[in-house]
């Protein structure tokens, strides 16, 4: 298949319009839908609805595989780009917010280590982190989530993962909750319950979900943008509902911290990188944990 084909494609799918695709990607509607006809035709089977604009059946089964086949070969096409092109002494790291603590440290080591070293430092999504390392937008990658007791992240993509450290999980709770006495929560018994979603701060509900093997549950009504564990633990002692979090992460006069006991999950952090580092790269890498 046509790599632009199915870029292409992608982006009908996404923009859900012929139109809006064609403006996006800079082509004329028509070269669109020559080029959705085209790759139809290679696959000999009807990949998308026309009127409204939707994917088939085999068209969603393409997308399922579209997406981290182009990631790949933007990956690649970047890693070799970087390979070919003069050394520059500059490292450009990521973090999502709370495993940001991670950077200051490492990053002091290759400043020191290279004083003309252009440093860049970002905040980002956890969604966002493993695509920016993979297609070279980053150099170093620190990214969170929730996972079995040394069990890697779920990232799919192709970049190096390696464990910086694990903690504890924990559900803050009001001192007046009436389970705030335990010694520990069990999550299956609170798969009903209302939560408050912090995307970048909390556990998110897909990973509550799956590892409780639950499809339903863990209901958010209500979500709050931006990233901030103060206005999360504010709205966790207001008892605006529960939260999955690192110990330590939502402290607060009025809450209480209770270890999660089941499943037995906990907060992973990984360093995230390409398998070829630059020098200022690899000092980071070195001067970590």
């Amino acid at each position: 298949m046509d790599p632009h084909l199915l870029r292409t494609f992608v982006t009908v799918v996404r923009t859900g319009s012929f139109s809006a695709a064609a403006r996006e990607l800079g082509y004329t509607q028509a070269a669109v839908s020559q080029q959705i006809a085209s790759l139809e035709n290679d696959l000999k089977v009807t990949l998308l609805h026309r009127r409204p604009v939707g994917a088939t059946e085999a068209g969603a089964r393409l997308l399922d595989h579209a997406s981290p086949i182009l990631l790949r070969l933007q990956a690649a096409r970047s890693e070799i780009a970087r390979l070919a092109a003069t050394p520059r002494l500059r490292l450009r790291a990521g973090a999502s917010p709370l495993a940001a603590v991670h950077i200051a440290d490492p990053l002091a080591e290759a400043r020191r280590a290279h004083p003309r070293l252009d440093a860049t430092v970002r905040v980002l999504p956890r969604a966002g982190i493993a695509a920016a390392v993979a297609t070279g937008e980053l150099d170093i990658g620190l990214v969170d989530g929730a996972a079995a007791p040394s069990d890697p992240l779920r990232l799919d993509v192709p970049v190096t993962a390696v464990a910086i450290g694990e903690r504890p999980l924990v559900v803050p709770l009001p001192f007046t909750h009436p389970l705030a006495s335990r010694s520990g929560l069990d999550l299956h018994d609170l798969a009903d319950a209302l939560w408050v979603d912090v995307p970048d701060v909390v556990v998110p509900m897909a990973s509550l979900r799956r590892a409780t093997g639950r499809r339903d549950g863990f209901r958010t009504p209500l979500t709050c943008e931006g990233g901030d564990p103060g206005l999360l633990a504010a709205l966790l002692a207001a008892g605006h509902g529960l939260a999955v979090v690192p110990a330590g992460v939502a402290l607060h006069p009025g809450l209480v911290e209770v270890p999660v006991r089941e499943p037995r999950i906990v907060h992973r952090t990984e360093l995230l990188h390409l398998r070829t580092p630059g020098p200022a790269t690899a000092t980071f890498i070195d001067a970590l944990p």
